[in-house]
């Protein structure tokens, strides 16, 4: 039983099918390209939601380019008969768009870090400072003994995504 969902395998059999092919994964690689920068952009200055909105379509569209790479594997020898100029171009964009790929995936990565490291210290911040101060060995003000169990009490810790 066949899969309806997926398109038909393109098969290319002439030069006008070749410089189409390499056309369309061109475009769908420059969209992709300028959403990425886009996300960066919005995320290096810390307009995180404006950043993260155009996940959907980025999504789609890596999925198109991915099975555009695919069409292109698939047709390896006739583009090379065909369009070996315009796979060419196809290399020399595409090491272009790996290096905006990596660019993009550094700027995520370190608002990831970021982000977490900004509420690990929140919450550090917290149970510090709902635990209770009183006499202990180290006298007036220090913190009690950690519990025998090895369990720190803390204060819950509430996020806003409206932000």
């Amino acid at each position: 039983m066949a899969d309806s969902s997926r398109p038909a395998p393109v098969r290319v059999d002439d030069a006008d099918g070749a410089e189409r092919l390499v056309a369309e994964t061109l475009g769908i690689m420059r969209d992709l390209e300028a959403l990425l920068g886009r996300e960066s952009d919005h995320v290096r200055v810390g307009r995180l939601a404006e950043g993260l909105a155009e996940a959907p379509q980025k999504t789609a569209l890596a999925g198109v380019y991915l099975q555009g790479l695919q069409a292109v594997k698939a047709n390896a020898v006739a583009l090379a008969r065909f369009a070996p100029e315009s796979i060419a171009v196809l290399r020399e964009a595409h090491g272009r768009f790996a290096e905006v790929v990596a660019a993009n995936q550094a700027v995520l990565a370190t608002a990831r870090s970021v982000s977490e490291s900004l509420l690990r210290n929140l919450s550090a911040e917290l149970t510090r400072n709902a635990e209770p101060k009183g006499y202990g060995s180290g006298g007036y003000g220090s913190r009690p003994a950690p519990s025998p169990y090895g369990h720190r009490r803390s204060a819950p810790l509430v996020l806003s995504r409206s932000l």
